[in-house]
Order: structure tokens, then C-alpha cells, then sequence
């Protein structure tokens, strides 16, 4: 068996780009989920803070 018999199919595998944007997507999405992840604590006192300013400025505008 030839080596370019082999390498072949390798070359044509190695310059298929048709599968890159979902593998793209994915890790983009892997990204955001590990970073949430590691911020959980922060986010979820920010948002507390947040909705708690939005009650305040609520009853202050309902009164």
C-alpha cells in the first residue's frame, strides 16, 4: 500500500471545514457556562441588587 493512498483521505479529513462553526458555537457556549459557573456568587448578588433598585424606584414612583 502507498503512502499517498493512505495520506488521502488524511488530507482531504484535515481540510474539511464543513463541521468548524458548530464546533465553534459550542466552545463559545462551554466558555460562558464555565465562566458563569465560576462567578455564580457575583452574578446572583448583582442581579439581587439590581431587582432590589427596581422595587425602590417602583414604590418611590407609585407613592
Amino acid at each position: 500500500m502507498k503512502l499517498s493512498t493512505i495520506m488521502n483521505p488524511v488530507r482531504r479529513f484535515w481540510k474539511d471545514e464543513e463541521g468548524l462553526g458548530t464546533l465553534e458555537v459550542i466552545l463559545i457556549i462551554v466558555v460562558i457556562l464555565v465562566i458563569a459557573l465560576i462567578f455564580k456568587e457575583q452574578i446572583t448578588i448583582l442581579v439581587n441588587n439590581l431587582f432590589d433598585n427596581v422595587n425602590e424606584k417602583t414604590e418611590e414612583f407609585l407613592k
